[in-house]
C-alpha cells in the first residue's frame, strides 16, 4: 500500500476524507458555475464582481473564523460540522436564483462564513481522529493531494458536462456534494472533545486563538512563511492570465496547461513530504519551502518565455506545499488539546488575511508596473518574510521550557494536572470542575503552551 493511503485504513478518518472529497468536487464545479452566473448578472465587469466576491469571501474568513475557534468547544462536533454542510448544501443551492449583483454577494458571504465555522473545527479534528504523529502527517498530504487533483479535474469535469448541461445544475451537484458529506459525517465516531479551562466573557473567547497564536515564536514564522506563500501563490492565481495573454500574446487555452505546472508540483510534494518529515523537523523543511518560493520569484525578473514559466509554476506549487503540509503539525503542537479549535481557527483566519494581502499585490501591481516589477516586489515580500521567519523561529525551538509562575487564586474549570494538586472538599464534581483554588509560586520545566495558565512565551525563548 502506499503509504500515503494508509490512513485511509482507519474507518473513522475514511469517512472524514470521502466527506471532503465530494465536497471539493462539488465546489470544483460550482466555482466554474460562478463564473458563469456572474458573467450573466453582469457581462461588462464580470471580473470585477469576481474580485469583490473574492474579496468578500476573505472577510468572511477573517470575521467568522475567530468567533468560531472560541465557542466550539461547547458544542457537539459532529452535529456542528454535519449541519454547516447542509447549510452550505442551503447556501449552493440559492445561487442560481441570484438575479441581481448584492444578492450574489449576499449569498457569496453567508456561504463563506459556513465554510470558515467548518474547516478550522475539521481540521481540529483530524488529530483527534489520528493521534499518531506519522499517520497524521500522511492525512494531512492526502488531503492536500486531494485538493490539488480537484483543481486539475473539476474544471475538466465541468467543461464536459456543461456539454450536455446549463450551469445551474453545476451548482445543484456541489448542494448534492454537501448534503452527502454531512451523511459521511454523521457514520464518524468523533471522540468527546475535552473541555476548555478559560475564564472571561465574550471577548477573551474570541480573542484567545489569535492572542495566543501571535505569542507563539514558532507560529510567528509560520504565518510570516504564509506571507511568502500568499505572494508566490498570488503570483500563479492572479498573474498567470496576464503574463501568458497581455505580456507573450498567446491564446487563452494555454492558461489552464501553465497553472497545471502548479498543481503537479505541489502533488508532487504532497507525496514527498511524508518520508521527508520523518528525517527533518518542520522547521527547516517549511524554510526551505519558502526558500524555493523566493528563488522562484526571482527567476522571473528574467522575462522567462511561456515553457520557462513552467518550471517556475511547479516550484511554486512544490514550495507551498513544503509550507501548508507541516502547519497543521506545528499548529497541532503548539497548543492543549481543549484549545485546538481556537488555534486552527486563528490560523485560518491570519493565513488568509496573508492570502489577502498577495492577491491585492499581485493584481494591483500586475496592473500598473508590468510582470518583471511585481515578480521583483513579490519577491521581495518573500524574501523579506522568509528571513524575518527563520528570525523570529529559532532552530533550537524547544517545546519543553522552565518557566514561573506567580502566586495567584482563581477560580476556572480544570483537570488535575502539573498545575492543579489542591485538596478538596468533596463537593466539587468529576472534572474538569469549577471550584476557587490556590496556585503557589513555583518554577517548573514541562511542554509549554500559551493557555489559560501561561500568557506569555518565557523570557529567555
Amino acid at each position: 500500500m502506499i503509504a500515503i493511503l494508509k490512513p485511509l485504513s482507519i474507518p473513522d478518518f475514511r469517512w472524514l476524507f470521502l466527506g471532503q472529497l465530494v465536497s471539493l468536487v462539488g465546489t470544483g464545479l460550482a466555482t466554474v458555475a460562478l463564473a458563469l452566473l456572474a458573467f450573466d448578472l453582469n457581462p461588462s465587469d464580470a471580473g470585477l464582481v469576481l474580485g469583490f466576491a473574492l474579496a468578500i469571501k476573505m472577510i468572511a474568513y477573517l470575521v467568522v473564523a475567530p468567533v468560531v475557534g472560541g465557542y466550539a468547544h461547547r458544542l457537539p462536533r459532529k452535529t456542528w460540522l454535519a449541519g454547516l454542510n447542509i447549510g452550505r448544501a442551503l447556501m449552493v443551492g440559492v445561487l442560481p436564483f441570484c438575479q441581481e449583483v448584492w444578492q450574489l454577494f449576499t449569498v457569496i458571504f453567508f456561504l463563506n462564513a459556513l465554510a470558515a465555522g467548518y474547516t478550522p473545527v475539521y481540521q481540529a479534528l483530524l488529530p483527534d481522529i489520528l493521534p499518531e504523529e506519522k499517520a497524521y502527517t500522511q492525512a494531512l498530504s492526502l488531503s492536500r493531494l486531494a485538493m490539488e487533483m480537484e483543481s486539475l479535474l473539476s474544471p475538466a469535469l465541468a467543461a464536459f458536462l456543461l456539454l450536455f448541461v446549463s450551469y445551474d445544475l453545476l451548482f445543484q451537484v456541489n448542494s448534492a456534494g454537501f448534503v452527502l458529506a454531512a451523511c459521511f459525517l454523521l457514520c464518524v465516531t468523533m471522540p468527546i472533545s475535552r473541555g476548555s479551562d478559560r475564564t472571561g466573557g465574550a471577548w477573551q473567547h474570541v480573542s484567545f486563538g489569535i492572542k495566543s497564536y501571535l505569542r507563539t515564536p514558532r507560529l510567528r514564522g509560520v504565518l510570516l512563511l504564509n506571507l511568502a506563500l500568499s505572494a508566490a501563490g498570488a503570483m500563479v492565481i492572479v498573474n498567470s492570465v496576464v503574463y501568458v495573454r497581455a505580456v507573450l500574446g498567446l491564446a487563452e487555452e494555454l492558461v489552464p496547461l501553465l497553472m497545471l505546472a502548479a498543481g503537479v508540483g505541489s502533488m508532487v510534494a504532497a507525496f514527498a513530504l511524508p518520508s521527508l518529515l520523518e528525517r527533518f523537523n518542520d522547521r527547516p523543511v517549511m524554510l526551505s519551502g519558502g526558500v524555493i518560493l523566493v528563488l522562484s520569484l526571482v527567476a522571473g525578473l528574467f522575462d522567462p518565455t511561456y515553457q520557462g514559466l513552467f518550471p517556475l509554476w511547479f516550484f511554486i506549487g512544490a514550495g507551498s506545499t513544503m509550507i501548508l503540509i507541516p502547519t497543521g503539525r506545528v499548529v497541532r503542537n503548539s497548543c492543549q488539546e481543549s484549545d485546538r479549535n481556537d488555534y486552527f481557527s486563528a490560523n485560518f483566519a491570519l493565513t488568509h488575511g496573508m492570502w489577502l494581502v498577495g492577491y491585492l499585490l499581485a493584481g494591483s501591481l500586475g496592473g500598473s508596473l508590468g510582470m518583471t516589477l511585481t515578480f521583483l516586489v513579490l519577491a521581495m515580500v518573500a524574501i523579506i518574510a522568509t528571513g524575518l521567519a527563520a528570525f523570529v523561529w529559532k532552530p533550537q525551538d524547544k517545546h519543553e521550557l522552565w518557566h514561573e509562575h506567580p502566586e495567584m487564586e482563581h477560580l476556572h474549570p480544570h483537570y488535575h494536572d502539573e498545575h492543579h494538586q489542591h485538596e478538596h472538599q468533596g463537593w466539587e464534581g468529576p472534572e474538569p470542575h469549577v471550584h476557587p483554588h490556590y496556585h503557589e509560586k513555583q518554577k517548573h520545566r514541562h511542554r509549554f503552551v500559551i493557555d489559560e495558565h501561561h500568557c506569555h512565551w518565557p523570557k529567555q525563548q
